[in-house]
């Protein structure tokens, strides 16, 4: 089977991205764990194929790195939306899309060159205190499961050793959860690292941890401002923006292709 394929990074976040609008790219999990697998294979974070949607501009079907289906990516759906933009999906209206995923609608918008943003799911779960393998952490659901880790050194934190024992309690979270590691560096910004569930190790960003990680700093008053920067690993900046309800909450960042391909895989 030959597949054409692109690369895309959504902040250092990266994924395999596939136009299967003909749904003629049939991928089992052990494929595309091999596709995504780095240096005998594309490499990547995720896989996203772009299907047809029945009321939306398309539908986003994400694979975490080990294969299976994911939750919801944020930075994978930012990705998605600039690649559908550059293979002439048309628009909801204007630079406005409208995608379907894990049978949710959101609203994305692209915005100059590179740059998407995207509306995500209200919060849900927010849990505090919570002491797990020695550390007081904090969780939420943003689309997906995250833990929360307040440190004063980021440099310092063994994001795969701490992040893999929490990621596996599933006496706290039953189906597994990120781990995400947060210092804050001002009333209205923060620098983040992430232990990704599915992929298993640090990935250089994660949309909803940057998120989870704005939401929850305001809850417990640790930053003041509903405008949030979000520094990851890559180096990259993502914008969190949200009313003080939290009802409404937007992903901003870069996203952009890095390159394009094709491969042939039994």
């Amino acid at each position: 089977m030959k597949i054409t394929f692109s690369k895309l990074s959504g902040a250092g976040n990266d994924f395999i991205v596939i136009d299967n609008r003909q749904h003629s790219i049939h991928l089992a999990p052990e494929q595309i764990q091999k596709l995504c697998t780095r240096r005998t294979g594309v490499g990547a974070d995720g896989l996203i194929l772009i299907e047809p949607s029945a009321h939306n501009a398309f539908s986003m079907k994400y694979h975490n790195s080990d294969g299976f289906l994911g939750s919801m990516c944020g930075n994978g759906g930012r990705c998605a939306v600039y690649f559908a933009s550059t293979i002439g999906i048309p628009a909801t209206s204007g630079n406005a899309y409208a995608f379907e995923a894990n049978g949710n609608r959101y609203d994305a918008w692209v915005l100059g060159s590179e740059s998407v943003k995207l509306k995500m799911l209200a919060p849900v779960g927010f849990r505090d205190n919570l002491e797990i393998e020695g550390e007081c952490c904090y969780a939420v659901n943003t689309g997906s499961p995250h833990a929360l880790i307040y440190t004063s050194d980021l440099d310092a934190v063994k994001v795969n050793q701490t992040g893999s024992a929490i990621r596996h309690r599933t006496d706290f979270f039953p189906e597994g959860t990120n781990v995400n590691f947060i210092k804050i560096t001002s009333p209205h910004a923060l620098a983040l690292r992430t232990f990704e569930r599915g992929v298993e190790e640090e990935t250089l960003a994660c949309g909803t941890g940057a998120v989870a990680a704005a939401l929850m700093s305001y809850r417990l008053g640790k930053i003041s401002s509903t405008t949030v920067r979000v520094t990851v690993r890559s180096g990259d900046t993502l914008e969190v923006q949200f009313n003080e309800q939290m009802s409404d909450v937007f992903l901003t960042g870069p996203a952009k292709i890095i390159y394009q391909g094709s491969l042939t895989i039994d």
